[in-house]
């Protein structure tokens, strides 16, 4: 029975305990006699994307406060379970904790990440789209432990794997049609089963390296925890728990325990979902919310460690059902003892790192923000961050493979740049995947599909100071079988180097190889020939500081629309 089966008229209450316990009480003693439920307390977090230490600038606070890093976190969580007294707990995770992580846990392989995650108690976690950006091999390395297959064991100690479980029912071995990793858990609390369904999100090979999911297949998310929650039930268990890498956005003016305008993807999985199934731990967003959804709860603790989600469930414990499931996102606050276990291993992978992370590479005049600004009323627009790092990509290019453009996808721009000296670590903080620059000659006629493309996935390409197009807001979006069709750029107006793009020429044009491989939904960009495989993203982005400081955030003037530039 699920938790919407609970919340009806006292008459449908009253049928629910003659089914839950063959009678209902007639007189106190009667009542005082039935079984108490049992408590359960999960606390749950999500993308944690290595941040062992506070993050800073916008990704280190929430709700008005300074959050975050994994020596507070560890604090929280003991205390949530103190707090819990004769609860059980048992603390979760919706993917990401690992990849695109600051220099401290990515040199490592983000192995620190592991450690302290499962020093800090996590039992399971489903599996996200970053943790496949080393590839499939790398992901069981992860959980099962042993030294990385090229660099070893970096910090010179044996690493012995996760404390925790990973989960992910909908990622198939291709060739054999089984999954990756173990689909779900069953944990017992007091005799009753909770079980947990581990989900990645479907789109994963379109956000993720080509090599990173080679030889995996991902199946629809709401078919596959239905399809494993009956298994579940057919093993007497009856709590069940989806922990999902995939979410949605609130509105603006939701707080972190709000559910105000819910859109994205987790409204239609979870409208989808069995009613077997009664709460959801979600997450891929970086949003924090609190929902009811179809009668199901569902919750995110935001990113980078600073969120908790405190759940509170009540079950059964005759029928194994949930009664009742409430939450809570509690801000990780610094202002409480740092645990000392996990100070420990940071200061010991930051010995071992040595002094480069400190190397200063550059300077800024000023602040430059990966913040998008707003192209007719959506976050369609430029970036100050991304456009200087196309400007970086192309300035490693142009003379070398003759690159006359270069684009920068946003999903590849993680952090700020704050004003000052910018480090190593800083640098590699913005730009941590690691991704090769390729340059690849496109006609003119796909280069405006490539635009084009934008308007279908929902993400704008950042470009090099040497592009400028007009953006037409009533023209006509493309569809994913023909981007091509769209007529949002207007025809004539993409120039290069000040000179108008011709449909029929061949232009030389610098992207990662994420994007070349048709990352992000840009399936238009492998149609490109002539690719040449460049330095590393990040080698040229420190070139780039190195010898343009000081650098400043450059003007966002490389895409206009019609009401700037009125047709001639």
């Amino acid at each position: 029975m699920s938790i919407p089966g609970l919340r009806r008229a006292a008459v449908g209450l009253t049928a629910f305990a003659v089914a839950a316990f063959g009678a209902v009480a007639t007189s106190p003693e009667q009542a005082d006699a039935r079984p108490k439920p049992v408590d359960v307390s999960l606390l749950a977090l999500n993308d944690f994307h290595g941040n062992l230490e506070p993050p800073s600038g916008s990704s280190g606070t929430i709700a008005g406060q300074t959050a975050g890093g994994v020596e507070f976190l560890a604090t929280h969580l003991a205390e949530l379970r103190a707090a819990a007294k004769k609860k059980n707990t048992i603390t979760v995770a919706a993917g990401d904790l690992i990849g695109a992580s600051p220099l401290l846990s990515a040199a490592f392989h983000d192995e620190p990440t592991i450690e302290a995650l499962s020093m800090a108690g996590l039992d399971y976690a489903s599996v996200g789209n970053h943790e496949f950006d080393e590839g499939a091999a790398e992901l069981l390395r992860i959980q099962n432990g042993g030294c990385h297959p090229v660099d070893g064991c970096a910090d010179g100690t044996p690493y012995r794997g996760a404390g925790f479980q990973y989960l992910s029912a909908n990622a198939f071995k291709t060739a054999t049609g089984k999954p990756l990793m173990a689909p779900y858990a069953i944990h017992k609390v007091q005799g009753v089963k909770v079980g947990f369904i581990g989900m990645t999100l479907e789109n994963t090979p379109e956000i993720v390296s080509q090599q990173g999911v080679a030889g995996l297949s991902f199946a629809d998310e709401a078919d596959t925890a239905n399809r494993y929650a009956r298994e579940l039930r057919r093993q007497g268990v009856e709590a069940i728990v989806v922990l999902l890498h995939e979410g949605g956005t609130q509105a603006a003016t939701g707080g972190i325990n709000d559910c105000v305008g819910m859109t994205g993807p987790i409204v239609d999985i979870t409208n989808r979902m069995d009613p077997s199934i009664d709460v959801v731990v979600s997450g891929h967003t970086h949003q924090a919310y609190n929902c009811d959804i179809n009668g199901k709860l569902v919750t995110s603790a935001s990113s980078f460690g600073r969120l908790i989600t405190n759940i509170d469930l009540k079950i059964d414990r005759r029928s194994g059902d949930i009664i009742s499931a409430a939450a809570e996102n509690v801000v990780v606050t610094r202002d409480v003892a740092k645990d000392p276990k996990q100070t420990a291993l940071i200061d010991r992978y930051k010995t071992v790192l040595g002094p480069v992370a400190g190397r200063q590479v550059g300077e800024t005049s000023q602040a430059i923000t990966r913040s998008q600004e707003t192209l007719f009323g959506t976050s369609l627009g430029e970036s100050p961050l991304g456009n200087l790092i196309a400007d970086a990509q192309l300035a490693a290019t142009d003379d070398e493979q003759g690159a006359v453009a270069a684009f920068m996808n946003p999903g590849g721009v993680r952090a700020d740049l704050d004003a000052g000296p910018v480090t190593y670590e800083e640098a590699f903080t913005v730009q941590p995947f690691a991704n090769n620059l390729v340059t690849l000659d496109l006609t003119g006629a796909q280069l405006y599909c490539v635009l084009e493309q934008q308007f279908v996935t929902g993400r704008t390409l950042y470009p090099s100071a040497t592009v400028g197009y007009v953006v037409d807001p009533a023209g006509t979006t493309g569809t994913v079988a023909d981007p091509c069709a769209g007529t949002r750029v207007v025809r004539g107006s993409l120039t290069l180097g000040g000179t108008a793009v011709d449909t029929a020429a061949t232009y030389r044009v610098t992207v990662n190889n994420f994007l070349a491989g048709g990352g992000d939904g840009f399936s238009a960009l492998t149609g490109g020939t002539n690719l040449v495989t460049a330095q590393i993203d990040l080698d040229a982005f420190v070139a780039y500081l190195t010898a343009q400081s000081p650098v400043s955030a450059p003007t966002l003037d490389r895409i206009r629309t019609t009401a700037e530039v009125p047709a001639a």
